[in-house]
């Protein structure tokens, strides 16, 4: 048995994205220190409000800064659809965080789907799975890619990235991204980083907030019941980090931690 996953909670919204811009901060050193390049793939839904809260706040010094010019982007779930479209979660990261940053920043790399395929799914898949080939190496050399940190959500089913609990997606061991046509939850044509790219990543962060998440993190946490979320934590241990509320995890029995790093 490996080490635990970490759970910090936190009183507030607020607190917790002070905590987590520390800990974007030390994985965005670690990737540049391994190779000059901070590699992260985002999910939708409200990860990207609580990211702009923790990365907009000006920073306190020349140790909390984010180099947005080191950072790549990528999804590690995206919906069929124009990038212009609300559906998008391109268009909802450029909404909430992107646009924000302040004149004059730097910008960061961001890899988006090719628009001219979204009627095929598959296709769509594979031209997204060639942008992660061009960006870590020839297929032949990595099995797998290694992203430096992605920072999922949970929806309230268990479901992360568009992985959902018991689809057949979950058994793909071969491809980096998948198509799906079937998605439970609207629109249901998607592209989606397959179960091994998600454990294989140095990093991974949950985001999670609100009274309702509470019901499902007592089953990621304390039954598991072959969620995506609890197959996530039981791969990547003590590399997966959760950045919850108090609210979410109100009786939920599993040991919380005090964030340090």
């Amino acid at each position: 048995m490996g080490k635990q996953v970490n759970l910090y909670s936190f009183p507030s919204v607020e607190t917790l994205a002070t905590a987590l811009r520390s800990y974007l901060i030390s994985c965005q050193e670690a990737g540049l220190e391994r190779h000059g390049v901070f590699k992260v793939g985002v999910s939708g839904g409200s990860l990207p409000k609580t990211l702009a809260q923790a990365l907009l706040a000006p920073a306190k010094d020349e140790s909390d800064k984010v180099k947005w010019e080191s950072w790549e982007i990528f999804f590690a779930d995206e919906r069929a659809v124009p990038l212009n479209h609300e559906d998008s979660n391109y268009a909802l990261l450029k909404k909430e965080l992107l646009d924000k940053l302040p004149q004059g920043t730097p910008q960061p790399t961001v890899h988006t789907i090719d628009e001219s395929v979204l009627d095929d799914t598959q296709e769509l898949a594979d031209r997204y799975e060639q942008t992660l080939v061009r960006s870590f190496a020839s297929r032949d050399s990595v099995k797998l890619p290694i992203f430096d940190l992605l920072l999922l959500g949970c929806g309230p089913d268990g479901h992360t990235c568009s992985l959902f609990p018991g689809h057949e997606l979950l058994r793909e061991t071969e491809a980096w991204v998948s198509p799906i046509e079937d998605s439970p939850k609207p629109p249901p044509r998607r592209i989606t980083l397959t179960l091994p790219v998600v454990t294989h990543a140095v990093r991974v962060a949950f985001v999670a907030t609100g009274s309702g998440k509470k019901e499902i993190m007592k089953d990621i946490f304390e039954e598991g019941k072959g969620l995506p979320c609890a197959l996530v934590n039981e791969a990547t241990g003590e590399r997966c980090s959760w950045f919850v509320d108090n609210a979410a995890v109100e009786g939920v029995s599993y040991p919380k931690r005090p964030f340090s790093l």
